[in-house]
């Protein structure tokens, strides 16, 4: 997992409450071993007609948010089944940064485990993020994780809370495996002064 430490991106919008991780991922998608080639399955049945043809009408889909690594959506993001391939998909497809009112509690958690910062923020301050999308176009902002905060250049300045631990392992890339790892010494100590009883003998 790479390091988290700051971001500076365009915002893509998703007017969209209750957003499922069906609809993040469908389920006929979730045929891959590998962690990585969901992005290209991300919001299919939005992203794409009937036909498989791109919807343009689709936020996504229009050209100023082709680049965007920042996401911002309405309550209740990511609720649903607890697939761990909704934060593979957003992640695979640009996606570090996703900010909305609320978080489904297992999505909140598999994106920290990922990779992906979720920010939680008062819905009057993602509604006035939404504005600012819609008013002007290539709108970006900065989101500096070592000082908690969102900045766009142009006076906007918004604080944010993440949970001490995982703001800490996003700083230094660590998955639950690697801060295993990080004990790794003493994991190796333990295993030499335990007791062995299975010995293969000749």
């Amino acid at each position: 997992m790479e390091p988290f430490k700051k971001i500076t991106s365009v915002v893509a919008p998703l007017d969209r409450v209750n957003v499922d991780t069906d609809a993040i991922i469908p389920k006929q998608f979730l045929k891959r071993i590998e962690r990585t080639g969901f992005g290209q399955f991300l919001f299919y049945e939005w992203r794409f007609d009937e036909q498989e043809n791109v919807n343009p009408d689709f936020e996504l889909n229009k050209p100023q948010y082709k680049d965007a690594h920042i996401l911002i959506a309405r309550n209740n993001f990511g609720c649903g089944s607890s697939r761990e391939h909704a934060p593979w998909a957003l992640l695979d497809y640009g996606f570090k940064v996703i900010i909305a009112p609320s978080f489904a509690d297992i999505f909140h958690n598999n994106c920290f485990k990922n990779g992906i910062l979720p920010i939680v923020l008062p819905e009057e301050t993602v509604e006035q993020l939404f504005q600012n999308v819609a008013s002007q176009e290539g709108y970006a902002v900065t989101v500096d994780l070592e000082k908690n905060v969102i900045t766009d250049g142009n006076g906007l300045e918004v604080p944010f809370s993440v949970d001490a631990y995982r703001r800490e392992c996003l700083l230094q890339g660590l998955d639950d495996i690697g801060v295993t790892l990080m004990q790794e010494d003493k994991i190796a100590e333990y295993e030499k002064s335990y007791p062995s009883y299975y010995k293969i003998t000749q």
